[in-house]
Formats: C-alpha cells, sequence, structure tokens
C-alpha cells in the first residue's frame, strides 16, 4: 500500500513535469526507431522522476522503464517524497499483505501518446506506472496531465486514477457501453491490414481510433468503448500493465488476440507480440471473432 500511495504522488509530480515541459515551448523531441516512434524531454524527466523517487524510498523493487536513459544523478526537484494519505488509510488486500518488496515489478510508461502530445492531442496523454507481483498486474496508477484541457486556460488541469486487486479502482466513474453497443477503439498511428481486418471482424457499430494504451482503457472503463482491439506487435509490457490492473480491478480483461494473460516478471520480453485486446465486459465475444488469419500472423509469447 506504501508503494500504491507512493506511485500516485509520484505520477502526479510526473503529470506535472509533461504539463511543464509543454508551456515551456520546447520539446526536446528525438526520434528512437522512426517518426512514430518518439522521445521528448518531457518523457525523459518524467522517467528519471519516477525511477529516482520509487527506488529512493524502495530500494529493492524492479523498476523497468520505456526509455533507455543514461544513469546520472538525479536533481534533486525532480524527486518526489510524497505518498497519497487516503490510500495509506486502506488495508491492504489479504493476498499481497506478506509479499516482500523485492517480490514487486514496476512497469513504467512515463509519457504514453508521445506522438499524440508532439501534435498537441493532448487528452490522449497518460502517466503509466504499474505494479507486478508472481508475473500478474496487480496494481497501477495512471495521471492524465491534461484531462480538462479543452475547457481553457482556467481549467484545473489533470486527475490520477489508480486501482488493485481485491480493492477495487478509484478516481474516475465506472461507466459501460449499452449492451447492445458494440465501440471498438483502436490505433490511431499505427495500423495495417491486420489490425484493420480484425477491427471488422467485431462487427463494430462504431470505431475510434486514438492514441495511447492508457487512454483507450481508460475509454473502456469510462463507457466510451466496449473493447480497445489491437492486433498487431507493437504494445510494450509498461504500456499495458497499469491499465491491465485497473481494468482487472473492476472486472475487466486485458489479453492477447489469442485470450492468452501477458506476464509482467522482470526477466519477459518487453514486446506484447501478439496483440492486446482488452474488454470492460463479454471478452470471450471479442476472442471467437479474431480471425484466424490474424491469430496465424501473431505469435503469442
Amino acid at each position: 500500500m506504501r508503494l500504491v500511495a507512493s506511485a500516485y504522488s509520484v505520477a502526479e509530480k510526473a503529470g506535472a513535469i509533461v504539463r511543464k515541459v509543454l508551456h515551456s515551448g520546447d520539446l526536446g523531441i528525438v526520434e528512437k526507431t522512426g517518426a512514430n516512434d518518439l522521445q521528448t524531454l518531457a518523457d525523459r524527466l518524467a522517467q528519471k522522476s519516477i525511477c529516482a523517487s520509487l527506488s529512493r524510498r524502495f530500494p529493492k523493487i524492479t523498476i523497468i522503464g520505456e526509455e533507455d536513459l543514461p544513469t546520472e544523478e538525479v536533481q534533486e526537484d525532480l524527486i518526489e517524497n510524497g505518498q497519497a494519505e487516503d490510500i495509506l488509510q486502506r488495508s491492504c488486500p489479504e493476498q499481497y499483505r506478506a509479499l516482500k518488496e523485492e517480490e514487486l515489478v514496476v512497469w513504467v510508461d512515463p509519457l504514453d501518446g508521445t506522438k499524440e502530445y508532439t501534435e498537441g492531442l493532448l487528452d490522449n496523454v497518460t502517466v503509466l506506472i504499474g505494479i507486478a507481483y508472481g508475473g500478474r498486474a496487480i496494481a497501477g496508477v495512471i495521471n492524465q496531465p491534461f484531462y480538462n484541457y479543452q475547457l481553457g486556460a482556467e481549467a484545473d488541469l489533470g486527475r490520477t486514477m489508480w486501482g488493485m486487486l481485491g480493492l477495487g479502482a478509484f478516481g474516475f466513474q465506472l461507466q459501460e457501453v449499452p449492451a447492445d453497443k458494440r465501440i471498438v477503439t483502436t490505433t490511431r498511428s499505427h495500423s495495417n491490414k491486420t489490425v484493420t481486418d480484425c477491427v471488422n471482424a467485431m462487427e463494430p457499430h462504431e470505431v475510434i481510433r486514438v492514441g495511447g494504451a492508457g487512454n483507450k482503457i481508460i475509454q473502456l472503463i469510462e463507457g466510451k468503448a466496449s473493447a480497445y482491439v489491437f492486433a498487431s506487435p507493437g504494445c510494450k509490457k509498461w504500456d499495458t500493465c497499469a491499465p491491465e490492473a485497473i481494468l482487472h480491478a473492476v472486472g475487466g480483461k486485458l489479453t492477447d488476440m489469442c485470450g492468452n494473460a501477458y506476464r509482467y516478471n522482470a526477466d519477459v520480453k518487453h514486446m506484447n507480440s501478439a496483440g492486446v485486446l482488452a474488454t470492460l465486459r463479454n471478452h470471450d465475444y471479442y476472442v471467437s471473432r479474431v480471425p484466424q488469419s490474424v491469430l496465424q500472423a501473431l505469435k503469442s509469447d
């Protein structure tokens, strides 16, 4: 509970860093593997802040962050020592009371939706901190730094949601798409024929294309979409760990396209090679609709 409480405060700090870099006007963009795989100053500073803050307080946890950064002294003003008081007040679910710090793996995406961040699609941007134990995503924190940004200059920007298996999820209003509608959310910038074929096979009434894995899971839990369908490699463990924990905490499900769970042990490969299929309800229906050609194109981990 102390780690989750810290992750909450640390995610809020990272969100503030992400806003500050945007408002400075100098994003410091570098291409990692190409124009669709970008890194900004916000990614770098937010990851330094998250990793340094958590490892200082919890030296035995394993932290795996998206950005490959040089090991260097982190400025003190990037360190967040706070812990969310209302999380500390809650009692830890029975099944996690005896776990040890060294058994936990924290998966960090300091800025999910970097491409959208650079293009001004700010509601797509999230900060993701996922906590795994025994290979399962058990808790997660999602910060949306620009939540409310469409309301103009006076708006109170940003919000943070969190969830934990056995406790539930908090910081948002759980809503569902009406049962007679199938709305599929999918990738905005990483589409191809396989991705499109798979989306169409779900027979959706509507398709939404947005950036960010965290953002798409938020659509599921807030009743904007019924399923997140991405039949392609591309998503990584740091994209899905935190959102999966929150989704599972409210009874949803995230798997690969074959319906198999992903593992989040420290030594797993980072790529979610067999795509991502996530739903709040009726997961089996969506798994059953995945075309054979898609299953053959994707290799389960």
